[in-house]
This record gives C-alpha cells, sequence and structure tokens, in this order.
C-alpha cells in the first residue's frame, strides 16, 4: 500500500501516520526526517542538502525526489509507506507520479486530512516537547503527569518551536492553502482522492482513515 498523507499544518498528519504505521505495516517516510537523517549520515546527497539549507535555501524538487527515491528502496518500504509532507506542489506530485512509474510502483491512496484554521491555531501555538528526548506535549491535550517534568526521562528541559507563534502559523497556513491545497484536483481526478475530518479526536480520525485504508488490508 502507497499512499499520500495531506492537510494543513496541525491536522495531525504526523500522529495518525505513525498510527497507520502500527496498523498496516506500512512505513511512515516524513520528507523532513529524510532530509535530517541524511545531513547526519554525510551522505553526498546530504551534504548537498546540507549547503542548501545553511546559505537558507529551500529544498529544490530534484533533491526532495533523490531523498525519496534512495528511500523507498530499502527494504523496509517493501510493503509499502505513507509520504508525510510531501508532494507539496503539482510540479511535485508530477515528479513523484514520475519517480514511481519508473519503480514499477503506483499510488493506492490520497488522503486530506480536512481542519479548522482555528483550531489548526490553537493546535500548533500549543505544541512544545522535551529538550532531551523530544517527547511531545500540548497546553491543552496533553500535559507532562508531574508538572515540569518529561514523562518519557524525567527532564525538566522543554522548547517550542519559534515558527509555533500565532503570526508565524497563520503565515504557514495561507501558504499551504496557495501552494498545496491546488493538488487536490491533481489526484481527485483520478480518483484516488478521500477527505476525512481531522477536527475529531485522535481515535475518531484514526477509525476514519482505516475505513478508507481497510479494503486494501
Amino acid at each position: 500500500m502507497i499512499m499520500i498523507l495531506i492537510g494543513p499544518p496541525g491536522a495531525g498528519k504526523g500522529t495518525q501516520a505513525k498510527r497507520i504505521d502500527e496498523a498496516f505495516g506500512v512505513v511512515q517516510l516524513s520528507t523532513g526526517a529524510l532530509l535530517r537523517a541524511s545531513i547526519a549520515s554525510k551522505t553526498e546527497l546530504g551534504l548537498k542538502a546540507k549547503t542548501l539549507v545553511e546559505a537558507g535555501n529551500l529544498m529544490p524538487d530534484d533533491v526532495v525526489i533523490a531523498l525519496v527515491s534512495d528511500r523507498i528502496d530499502q527494504p523496509d518500504c517493501a510493503n509499502g509507506f505513507i509520504l508525510d509532507g510531501f508532494p507539496r506542489t503539482i510540479a511535485q506530485a508530477e515528479a513523484l507520479d514520475v519517480l514511481l512509474r519508473e519503480k514499477g510502483l503506483s499510488l493506492d491512496h490520497v488522503i486530506e486530512i480536512k481542519i479548522d484554521a482555528d483550531l489548526q491555531v490553537k493546535r500548533l501555538t500549543g505544541r512544545f516537547e522535551c529538550g532531551e528526548c523530544g517527547e511531545g506535549y500540548h497546553d491543552s491535550y496533553k500535559l507532562p503527569r508531574i508538572e515540569g517534568v518529561c514523562d518519557r526521562c524525567g527532564s525538566s528541559d522543554f522548547i517550542r518551536r519559534a515558527d509555533d507563534k500565532e503570526d508565524r502559523v497563520r503565515t504557514r497556513l495561507d501558504i499551504y492553502q496557495q501552494e498545496t491545497r491546488p493538488i487536490l484536483p491533481y489526484y481527485r481526478a483520478r480518483g484516488i482522492l478521500k477527505s476525512i475530518d481531522g477536527s475529531k479526536d485522535l481515535d475518531d480520525v484514526t477509525r476514519q482513515l482505516k475505513e478508507v485504508l481497510s479494503p486494501a488490508q
């Protein structure tokens, strides 16, 4: 099973991708994580990406596609994978189609997680994480069991992402509306796009996803 999760920042794509990974045995592929891993491993592609990042440049499509191509060739992707955060533009969607065809693969599902803008802002601005182990928390939905102490590692070092401030969040949402939502008709025309309600609680969103994906089990 090969699928794409599409949704604005705060829609819960990463969380749901992990749950689908566990339920269906397909690998979650986050382009951000692929980029960080490539840079850390100091591969030729990683060194190129590092140079671009340090210069403050966005990753060109050919670099992102190369990262995805290398990753889906790994044995753990043999049963399928979930693309989380990619493609973001029609050009990337078209490049992904070419890549998959070259590998004898094709998309099974493209699922849009829809969510109200104000709820997105609430979800994103309330996020914080442990600076030691990366465990995620939220002001409204998930506080540490002991105030100021990470549940997982016991650290008292918590951080918030600079781009989770409200003004930056709304800018990111605007970019999503302008650049990423236009790819939805591209997949709708192929009959593989489904939309689910991302405003529900985590378990309900997972249930909706499983209902869409269950024929592919």
